[in-house]
């Protein structure tokens, strides 16, 4: 059997099936033809059910339907035998030959093997992460930045073109009161001493900050108390002030004794969190096509232009002296204020006129990969992309809930006494990037993970990414052992693989491009993980079994052709996750 280009077989036999429905009766277009992989070798390799979805539109029992599409089934060349199984399923069983030289496919294929046509350049973009640039990354940050780019991995794979983007919300309240909580500190650099409030930003970061402008320009930012503290109640002269109200007028105060040197403050530190936050991900291996200014929708007056549609449309209205979206038109529990009595647009404004720039930049779907607390944000948002006459399917919103960190068995302080979170930084350094990325997807994104420090850290099988590496390490070193021509496995016959474990090691084999193509269908990168850590089981228990430098070159060549298939996915997979795959361990 010679094989001319890398078949899908799950998508030949769908094919057959549909050809011998198609002979049978006139096909609903709701009957859809999908196959299974079976758990049991001796149920076959695939599983389908179309029996089933037929017999209520046939009137027959699915039984006496699968026999039908099986007499009504053109010839594959790939298939050895068909059986029907239980109520009514069809269970297909591939040839030895087909599995055995798939192996060329692999071995030719290397790193492009798992990529597949599925997302026709589809035009998408992925925006994750997109963290208020107040402060470090913490590790709830991280696991977003993993799946993220993990999925832009996973989709660019899959033939989809895709942007990489990190909104960053450079133009509301939070960095106004990181640009004061920096200035408190630099006065008091300058032993100008003002009660620091309460609900400012506490972090050792915001001192450090404070100190690099103090080092650059002594005492140009210096003016007295008195000014700042204008029109604040007495108490705030010399205790620290908590409420909302007292922090906005210190900030209302900053910005008229500051003048243009205020608007300097806010780009510096503006600019060093978000090059902490740069440098932090990049350490992280994670890096963004576009990092887009939520400052510049203003700007540009793209905010207005989008209520200004809004307001065309009639979907906006005045009360109580604000702006208001007709958001429980779209399934909202409520109404959204979108302009403040104030003059002020609120973050959910600009929002709207973001996702509307997404589509006006010609994408066809936008990914935001949001933290669980955003959950009740969802409706609003899809509302306003309705209201706009846009197609809210279009938007696709993943909630990643939040890691819980674990040491000696116990859950791990997540913050310290100040009440800053453990950084993603500080994570990174006590596991490493590979335990960190890997250990992030290995759970959906929308369930809770509990993250092991010390089983990330251990050299064991029981640590899953360990366990993937060693596998692949394990390969390198047979490999190397061996030191012979890869060219010669490429063209080997592989006839010789013919006991279970092979043979399984084989469909295990076949099914990566179609866990690559599922985890770019559902937005599911621990789909991967789950993938890599099967292959690395199967792969550890043949290794264990097995001699593979043995005299006979028929069976050396083949066998060593499976395990450098085998190393070949292990690193293929492990890259779209964002992890190394070491020669050694």
């Amino acid at each position: 059997m010679t094989l001319s280009a890398q078949p899908n077989f799950k998508t030949h036999f769908a094919e057959l099936l549909h050809q011998a429905a198609s002979r049978i009766t006139p096909l609903d277009a709701a009957v859809h033809i999908e196959l299974a992989r079976t758990k049991q070798a001796s149920h076959g390799d695939y599983s389908c059910n179309l029996a089933m979805q037929l017999a209520k539109p046939l009137h027959k029992n699915p039984r006496e339907i699968a026999q039908l599409l099986i007499d009504a089934m053109p010839a594959s060349p790939y298939l050895e035998k068909i059986e029907i199984a239980g109520a009514g399923f069809i269970n297909l069983f591939l040839k030895h030959a087909a599995k055995q030289q798939y192996l060329h496919h692999v071995l030719h294929s290397q790193e492009a093997f798992g990529s597949s046509q599925f997302g026709q350049g589809k035009k998408i973009q992925v925006e994750f992460v997109s963290a208020n640039p107040t402060g470090p990354l913490h590790v709830g940050h991280g696991r977003g930045a993993a799946i993220g780019a993990s999925l832009s991995n996973i989709l660019a794979a899959a033939s989809f073109d895709v942007a990489r983007e990190f909104y960053v919300n450079d133009a509301g309240r939070q960095m106004d009161i990181l640009t004061l909580s920096t200035w408190l500190r630099y006065l008091g650099l300058n032993h100008v001493h003002i009660p620091f409030p309460a609900n400012a930003y506490q972090g050792e970061y915001v001192k450090n900050m404070a100190q690099l402008i103090f080092q650059a320009h002594a005492d140009r930012y210096v003016h007295q108390p008195a000014m700042l503290l204008d029109g604040l109640p007495e108490s705030a002269h010399t205790a620290a002030t908590d409420t909302d109200e007292q922090l906005d007028k210190l900030i209302a105060n900053a910005k008229k004794i500051l003048g243009q040197d205020y608007a300097y403050l806010h780009n510096f530190v503006l600019t060093e969190q978000l090059g902490d936050c740069r440098n932090d991900l990049m350490e992280f291996g994670v890096e963004f096509d576009t990092w887009f200014s939520e400052q510049s929708l203003f700007d540009n007056g793209q905010v207005a232009h989008a209520m200004q549609l809004l307001e065309k449309k009639h979907y906006l209205y005045q009360q109580d002296g604000a702006k208001w979206f007709r958001s429980t038109d779209f399934g909202d529990e409520k109404d959204r204020v979108v302009q403040r009595e104030n003059g002020q647009f609120t973050y959910f404004a600009s929002d709207i006129a973001y996702h509307l720039n997404k589509f006006e930049r010609g994408f066809e779907q936008v990914i935001n990969i949001w933290g669980a607390d955003h959950h009740g944000y969802i409706a609003r948002v899809k509302g306003a992309l309705q209201a706009l006459e846009l197609d809210p399917a279009k938007l696709e919103i993943a909630l990643v809930q939040f890691a819980v960190l674990y040491r000696d068995g116990k859950k791990a302080p997540m913050s310290t006494r100040s009440g800053e979170f453990v950084t993603l930084r500080e994570l990174r350094e006590e596991v490493g990037k590979d335990a960190a990325r890997f250990f992030y997807v290995m759970r959906k994104s929308d369930q809770h993970l509990d993250f092991d420090l010390d089983l990330a850290k251990s050299q064991s099988n029981d640590n899953p990414v360990y366990y993937v590496q060693y596998a692949h390490a394990r390969v390198c070193s047979v490999l190397a052992q061996w030191d012979g021509d890869m060219a010669t496995l490429a063209t080997a016959s592989m006839e010789p693989l013919s006991s279970p474990a092979e043979l399984a090691l084989l469909q295990k084999i076949i099914d990566f491009p179609d866990t690559v193509e599922a985890a770019a269908k559902e937005f599911s990168p621990h789909l991967i993980a789950f993938y890599l850590r099967e292959l690395a089981s199967e792969f550890h228990s043949y290794y264990n079994s097995t001699r593979f430098l043995v005299p006979e070159l028929p069976l050396l060549h083949a066998r060593l052709a499976l395990i450098a298939s085998i190393r070949q996915i292990l690193n293929n997979g492990l890259k779209l996750l964002g992890v190394s795959a070491p020669d050694k361990m």
